[in-house]
């Protein structure tokens, strides 16, 4: 086991990955820009090293500057929580050459998984469930585009191979529309992410977002977590999250987790990871692969009482997986709702300082933050500033307490989204469950 580890990120991954480094007896070093460093993590952590200016590029982007934090700290792993360089293959290669453990897969495997065109080869082989498309990165012929487009059956979505978090997509609805905007999407793409390469998949109308979270020892062994529903989201970023997802048949939801589960072993995967679904009319489809922790990893840790980061950092040491499928049971139900520092209204970011904090409490309720009072918000950074995740052996009982938590939550001094999730956990549908990932925005401009 290690003995210390640099945490490579800022806010409440920071401060829940020293969290599971403490349990384990780990020593932990907090690297941090100018403007982060009365960070929680910062001030609890064994060592800190300032790495850079405020700019993530200057900082928490600037690869030099955290290994070299690495050699003077005597760190032996870097854990890079998610965003950031989590999902940089290149970072990986260079933390590996250096002599340290990347608390993640091998760079080989993000890379793949971060080309959604090889990713949906790999899943395919393995036999995920992946959406009608074009198999492959889209010819240069216009005609085969045509051919191809008839095939999969109108409305497609172009999609940018090195694309996420909702950039380099674009609908078309008629064929006479397809080359033009094959044409934009390659130009954007190449613009946003350095290569134009670009492929084409049905487009659903109404889907839902159902995630499966796994935990691989890159020795031969996987298990599921079981799955998520991620659908409440509002320019592709998730507000609100559950685990399990609503109304799903369990044959095709255990067929589902079997794939995926073959699919780690198959790729060699270690660590956590996220398979990404969209739902609809009973069928998973495959769109992407999260080869990282991800904020909404508390629900599915409520309701297996297993926690993440430890069996992430077992694994990446060398150690086998600490549990067996057979050991993971799925229990109750849990919410979670992403707090930010944003106008309710405008959705437009508000830093500044924190006059007053106080985290709700009671049976079955989980606060992940780093807030606490006279703490300041800056402006250069994710605005999302807490999660607050409630459990309940029901789904009633938890959403029930997911209101009561909100309703105690207080934030002086800087606007947040907490009327929004306060709404939201009070709308009908939603309390029915089951809404499609259109929802939230139709609902927001009403």
């Amino acid at each position: 086991m290690f003995q210390k580890i640099l945490i490579a990120n800022r806010g409440e991954i920071a401060l829940r990955v020293l969290r599971a480094c403490k349990e384990m007896g780990i020593k932990t070093v907090a690297v941090h820009s100018q403007v982060d460093r009365d960070l929680k993590h910062v001030r609890l952590a064994d060592e800190s090293v300032c790495i850079g200016p405020n700019p993530s590029p200057k900082s928490y982007l600037n690869v030099p500057a955290i290994i070299a934090a690495m050699e003077i700290t005597d760190a032996e792993a870097v854990h890079p929580g998610y965003g950031f360089l989590a999902e940089n293959a290149d970072f990986a290669e260079r933390v590996q050459k250096s002599g340290f453990t990347f608390i993640g897969p091998d760079p080989d495997v993000i890379r793949m998984m971060g080309d959604k065109v090889e990713a949906i080869k790999a899943m395919k082989k393995a036999g995920v469930p992946t959406v009608p498309g074009s198999d492959g990165p889209l010819p240069e012929d216009q005609d085969e585009c045509l051919k191809i487009g008839k095939r999969i059956g109108y409305p497609v979505i172009i999609k940018a191979a090195a694309g996420g978090g909702g950039r380099g997509m674009r609908v078309v609805h008629t064929e006479a529309a397809l080359i033009n905007s094959i044409h934009i999407t390659q130009a954007e793409a190449k613009a946003a992410f350095g290569d134009g390469t670009v492929y084409m998949e049905k487009f659903l109308q109404n889907p839902r977002h159902v995630e499966v979270q796994i935990l691989s020892d890159g020795q031969g062994h996987a298990i599921h977590l079981g799955d998520r529903d991620c659908s409440l989201q509002r320019r592709h970023q998730k507000v609100l999250e559950e685990a399990p997802a609503p109304g799903i048949p369990q044959d095709v939801r255990e067929a589902t987790y079997a794939a995926c589960v073959k699919a780690c072993i198959d790729i060699g995967y270690k660590g956590a990871g996220t398979f990404e679904f969209l739902y609809e009319d009973g069928r998973f489809y495959f769109i992407e692969m999260n080869t990282r922790i991800q904020v909404e990893h508390p629900v599915s840790e409520m309701v297996t009482g297993i926690d993440l980061i430890k069996e992430q950092i077992r694994v990446c040491s060398g150690l086998p997986l600490s549990i067996k499928q057979s050991d993971v049971v799925i229990k109750g139900h849990s919410f979670e709702c992403r707090i930010n520092a944003e106008d309710p209204k405008t959705f437009m970011p508000c830093a500044g300082l924190v006059k007053g904090f106080h985290a709700p409490g009671g049976l079955g309720v989980r606060v992940d933050s780093h807030l606490y009072n006279g703490y300041t918000v800056p402006p250069n950074y994710d605005s999302m500033i807490a999660k607050i995740i409630t459990f309940g052996d029901t789904r009633e009982i938890a959403l029930n307490r997911m209101r009561n938590a909100l309703d105690e939550t207080i934030v002086d001094g800087i606007r947040t989204n907490i009327p929004l999730q306060q709404m939201l956990v009070r709308d009908e549908a939603f309390r029915k469950g089951g809404v499609n990932i259109h929802y939230l925005e139709k609902k927001l401009a009403e």
